[in-house]
């Protein structure tokens, strides 16, 4: 993991992962009006793909379960929850980068909402989720 996403500066060139970070910094910033004291309780952070243990292994392979575009992992005592999005996974699924900004944003929604125990159309009401 990366670590925790922050706004940065803005460099001449931006590289595919810097890009997609973006999108997941974006995607927050859309749900802050709304949620911004649990948000604040929360941190966000993106992987290249998910570990191995999420994947299953030998005939699990071959159940048809889909990679999975993100997980959480609850608060803990000493840390605050988090929100981990997968990027090469949804990059591989978009068509486009319109398409993966809106995947990026439902994914987003659907890892938040599981963490506050509500459905995705109650954290945002434009949540589409489809792909």
């Amino acid at each position: 993991m990366r670590g925790p996403l922050a706004p940065s500066h803005v460099p001449i060139a931006k590289s595919r992962s810097e890009r997609f970070d973006d999108l997941v910094l974006d995607a927050v910033d859309r749900l802050r009006p709304r949620w911004s004291k649990q948000l604040a309780a929360m941190e966000f952070a993106v992987e290249d793909v998910p570990p191995a243990r999420e994947l299953g292994d030998g005939p699990g392979l071959l159940t048809g379960e889909p990679v999975p575009f993100g997980r959480v992992e609850p608060a803990a005592a000493d840390r605050p929850a988090v929100v981990v999005i997968y990027r090469r996974p949804l990059e591989a699924r978009a068509r486009d980068r319109d398409q993966l900004g809106a995947m990026v944003h439902d994914t987003v929604v659907e890892q938040v909402a599981g963490l506050l125990g509500l459905s995705p159309e109650s954290v945002d009401p434009g949540y589409d989720g489809r792909d």
